[in-house]
């Protein structure tokens, strides 16, 4: 897994000062060190771990017994590919009774999504909800409910949670706990953190919110990091509204308060229709999923049905595409000549190798693809788009709720021994 650190100061500080005043602060510093090593790095011997950090074996060995002794990691025999003789004994990731509780509060339904230390999912629910219709006090409402249901889930196999990272679609204050501003729901400074503690009779040891398409960059950077040297990319999350997440050399951009990978509200529309910002002419609404559906069918439309699960409403326009429905196709062309646009303009300002398309483009998105990269290959100026590739996301309308779940449990990663 990438170094979470990427995400904002408040959780980034490498694990442990970096000039240890006693002996228990370097240990918990080594601790940490070694984790993520595994975590990054995959299962290794003792050895391999004492060349990778510098440390002496015995100091190793130490640190890996009290790893073990945590629940964190275990030692099992394994046999290298291509290795000779006898298997070795590899340290791995263990902590399978401890996780981290992702939430995302979409603008068309609740998801959350408890990961192990392993990274195997404990529980994940989704419930669909108009967000914006309800009201924040109601969503509320729901997201605790939510809550309560994954920690009973939780309790009954024996799981614990080191904490729970809200995602919201919006500009965020981490510190204050709340949501500044998401025009795509209707909420301005709503305490999020706050209402929700009040809700909930018991809390995990820490709540936290974070804007939604942040945490799905750090979802996809994680993916991209296990098969990729991947160290500039953008994640476009494609819901009502449209966000980026934007990698470069390692670090998440956040901008000066926060504001940057705003990226749908980028003024490129022609026709300058209005949008939920109160400005007109925003990218969202060419290529949301409120443009989409607009353009496929009318309003009476079981597609435009925010009851209905969001995947099945996908799926009946994936059918209609491949029946052949004129309109659907006309509105995939459209919405594919607009998407390239956006994306060409991001790769001239930013130059990232890869641009991942999720949301609602992981279910539709390879209709449009083709041209979606053509059309970036022919805006972008730089020769071959700069070396960008566009790829659609392995992870769906997850992303968000993943990221959230990473980056609880890095606390565990930063602090072994706090747990």
């Amino acid at each position: 897994m990438a170094d979470l650190g990427l995400l904002t100061p408040s959780y980034a500080a490498p694990a442990g000062p970096s000039r240890p005043r006693d002996r228990g602060s370097i240990r918990r510093t080594n601790l940490g060190v070694v984790l993520r090593i595994l975590r990054d790095g995959g299962p290794r011997s003792r050895a391999q771990i004492a060349t990778d950090t510098g440390l002496p074996k015995p100091t190793v060995t130490s640190l890996v017994a009290e790893l073990v002794a945590l629940g964190l990691v275990r030692e099992g025999s394994a046999q290298r590919e291509g290795a000779v003789g006898r298997p070795g004994t590899l340290v791995q990731i263990d902590g399978r009774s401890l996780c981290g509780i992702g939430l995302e509060i979409s603008t068309s339904y609740v998801h959350v999504l408890a990961l192990t230390l392993n990274g195997s999912s404990a529980f994940e629910h989704r419930i669909p909800v108009a967000v914006a219709g309800v009201g924040a006090e109601a969503v509320l409402d729901l997201t605790a409910q939510e809550i309560r249901a994954c920690l009973a889930a939780l309790d009954r196999e024996g799981i614990r949670p080191v904490g729970v990272t809200l995602a919201v679609p919006g500009v965020i204050d981490v510190a204050a706990g709340t949501v500044a501003y998401a025009p795509a729901i209707g909420w301005r400074d709503v305490a999020v953190v706050d209402g929700l503690r009040a809700r909930l009779e018991r809390t995990p040891p820490a709540l936290v919110v974070e804007n939604d398409a942040k945490l799905a960059a750090l979802a996809e950077y994680v993916a991209v990091q296990g098969a990729d040297e991947v160290h500039d990319m953008v994640c476009i999350t494609g819901e009502r509204g449209i966000g980026a997440g934007i990698v470069t050399d390692g670090r998440l951009l956040r901008g000066a308060t926060g504001f940057a990978g705003e990226v749908g509200h980028m003024p490129l529309d022609p026709e300058r229709r209005p949008c939920v910002c109160g400005r007109r002419g925003c990218w969202e609404v060419m290529v949301g999923l409120d443009a989409i559906l607009r353009l496929a069918a009318d309003d009476d439309d079981q597609v435009h049905d925010p009851t209905v699960e969001l995947e099945t409403r996908l799926a009946e326009l994936r059918r209609r595409a491949q029946d052949g429905d004129p309109r659907t196709g006309a509105a995939l062309a459209q919405v594919a000549e607009d998407l390239g646009l956006g994306l060409a303009l991001l790769a001239d300002v930013l130059n990232p190798k890869v641009m991942v398309l999720g949301g609602y483009f992981t279910h539709i998105g390879d209709l449009m693809l083709d041209r979606v990269r053509e059309v970036v290959r022919e805006r972008v100026m730089a020769p071959d788009a700069g070396g960008c590739e566009v790829r659609l996301s392995g992870l769906g309308f997850a992303a968000a709720a993943r990221g959230g779940a990473y980056l609880a449990l890095d606390a565990v990663h930063q602090d072994p021994g706090a747990v």
